[in-house]
């Protein structure tokens, strides 16, 4: 009987809403290990994932029976309840609307996987703003700027 074979590597990239800094170091772990739960649950491949305190890089190798974008709808719905149920930010806690999802072969895939695990570093240097706008010109996507996530720098 034939099979289903796939190899998808995707990074998704979104941002805490209006930009909030509001995920510190504690919360962060709390973060990623509740995101990894998810993705579990769904059968998709956590490859590497960092949270900056105004957004956030997940890199997976993607299950190809559930849609990115109910993936993505999942991970915010859910990850806002549990920030929240536990008041972990001592604000209300919301996602911006939106994502950006980058593909990548797998054999970019030890690079991409270094450069969100050092997310932290990297923006000492770039801003977020820098450095979406970066992906959307390397991945040729077409944008217009009032659809963008909110860039306070």
């Amino acid at each position: 009987m034939p099979n289903t074979y796939t190899q998808l590597y995707i990074q998704i990239v979104f941002a805490v809403k209006h930009r909030q800094a509001l995920i510190n170091e504690q919360i962060r772990e709390e973060l990623h290990k509740y995101i990894t739960g998810i993705l579990i649950n769904k059968k998709h491949k956590l490859l590497a994932i960092y949270a900056m305190p105004d957004h956030l890089h997940l890199f997976i190798g993607m299950n190809p029976d559930v849609s990115l974008s109910s993936l993505v709808k999942e991970i915010k719905v859910q990850t806002n309840s549990f920030i929240n149920a536990k008041m972990l930010t001592g604000h209300p806690f919301h996602w911006q609307k939106g994502y950006g999802a980058f593909s990548y072969a797998k054999s970019q895939k030890h690079n991409v996987i270094e450069y969100i695990l050092h997310q932290k570093e990297h923006h000492q240097k770039n801003t977020f703003r820098k450095e979406y706008l970066e992906f959307l010109r390397i991945f040729e996507i077409d944008y217009d700027e009032k659809y963008l996530f909110e860039f306070f720098d």
